[in-house]
């Protein structure tokens, strides 16, 4: 037996392993790329917005460096799909990883104007690559459909992590400065992205590489959009995902609109993350209690509630009441949003997919949060809260009406 030299004690956690749930030689460094890809990407989107502070760069070209990490590797997503859907899973986060690290160092190599916008679409493409991997390898990670959900809970939950370190870091390096170190922080990211590279080459290639039938053609899009139910999931992605952008850049004005401390934003801001990951702790255990489509409902439409409730004044009790229930609903949404995608999807369109909701969701950032500044300028705060509730209750209730229904069931 390959163990039975091993102490006790070792030879009880092998055989746990072989017989868990999870592919743990998997699953581990999926998960340790996802905290340090989350953490690299977080301190460059903001160290570049200081860089170009630095830089005396305007608002504008600010906002096409923004729109060049999102947009460009729209163009991509179908073949970066199509890929993953081959097999190659392993070789997709590879070469993301590898991108990561090139653009970090370049972002080092290349402190101008435009090597913030070239280096910057380079790392777009990476990182629409990292997460369209990270996500199926997290469906091979599991080893029945059960454990699937379980997956999925923690791989947010690493992202979280990494979101949440990413800014302290950037933070911490600057101090009481009005402008962080740049140079530091792009070299503390280049080395984590570094690190990130050589955990991502511990993700083996999957042995049952699927091939397709003789004369066999890949799953046009047209046809993925038609299955039942998938569109309006993707659309409501879409929603919540730059819904979740705009609360973080307007709860600040709404805050000094009615006359609410910054600290206290800021804590309203952290109590609404924290009630996110919290959600994704307990994400396994409340899909096997409710099922995900009631649940995806259930959670869209809770969220639009508390968009709706930020439309009159309210005591800052309320407030942390609001925007609690906001974070939890929305780390259910956001997780449940990928998990229905793959199980409404055939296992050899999974990958393509996924990189279209993806996709969507880097247009919805891009597109959405530009509509909703001209509308609060011209309507106001409270106006755009409305239109925003108003818009992910009705992808609540597309859902309600185009979710697939099984054989026999009402």
């Amino acid at each position: 037996m390959p163990h039975a030299n091993l102490p006790p004690m070792f030879r009880n956690l092998a055989t746990r392993i072989r017989n868990s749930e999870f592919d743990v030689p998997l699953l581990v460094p999926l998960l340790g790329v996802t905290v340090l890809v989350q953490l690299v990407t977080a301190m460059i989107r903001i160290t570049t917005s200081y860089r170009a502070f630095e830089l005396d760069l305007s608002i504008a070209f600010l906002g096409l460096v923004a729109a060049a990490f999102a947009a460009f590797p729209i163009v991509m997503a179908v073949q970066v799909g199509r890929l993953i859907d081959r097999g190659y899973d392993a070789l997709t986060i590879w070469i993301g990883s590898a991108i990561l690290a090139v653009a970090s160092a370049g972002f080092i190599l290349w402190p101008t104007a435009t090597g913030l916008l070239v280096v910057t679409t380079f790392m777009g493409i990476g990182h629409i690559m990292l997460m369209a991997s990270q996500q199926m390898l997290c469906v091979r990670a599991a080893r029945n459909p059960r454990a699937m959900e379980s997956v999925f809970g923690n791989y947010m939950v690493a992202g979280a992590i990494g979101q949440g370190v990413g800014p302290y870091i950037v933070g911490w390096t600057g101090g009481a400065a009005t402008v962080p170190p740049t140079d530091l922080l792009f070299e503390i990211a280049c080395g984590a992205a570094v690190v990130s590279l050589i955990v991502a080459f511990a993700i083996r290639p999957r042995r049952d590489v699927p091939k397709a039938a003789p004369g066999e053609k890949p799953v046009p899009v047209t046809e993925l959009l038609r299955t039942p139910g998938l569109l309006p999931v993707v659309i409501a992605g879409v929603i919540m995902i730059s819904a979740s952008d705009i609360i973080l850049i307007y709860v600040p004005l709404l805050g000094a609109e009615r006359q609410i401390d910054v600290k206290d934003i800021g804590l309203l801001l952290t109590a609404r993350a924290a009630a996110s990951m919290v959600a994704r702790l307990f994400y396994a255990r409340m899909v096997a209690a409710a099922g995900r489509w009631p649940l995806m409902i259930a959670s869209t439409l809770a969220c639009a509630g508390t968009f709706a409730a930020l439309v009159v004044p309210a005591p800052l009790y309320a407030m942390y009441a609001i925007l609690v229930v906001m974070g939890f609903a929305f780390g259910l949404a956001t997780t449940l949003s990928i998990t229905i995608v793959v199980d409404l999807t055939a296992v050899r369109a999974r990958g393509t997919a996924n990189t279209l909701r993806i996709m969507g969701n880097r247009l919805g950032q891009f597109v959405i949060p530009f509509g909703a500044g001209l509308l609060a300028a011209a309507a106001g705060l409270s106006t755009l809260f409305a239109i925003l509730a108003a818009a992910i209750a009705a992808s609540a209730m597309a859902m309600r009406w185009k979710r697939p229904v099984k054989p026999g069931a009402e």
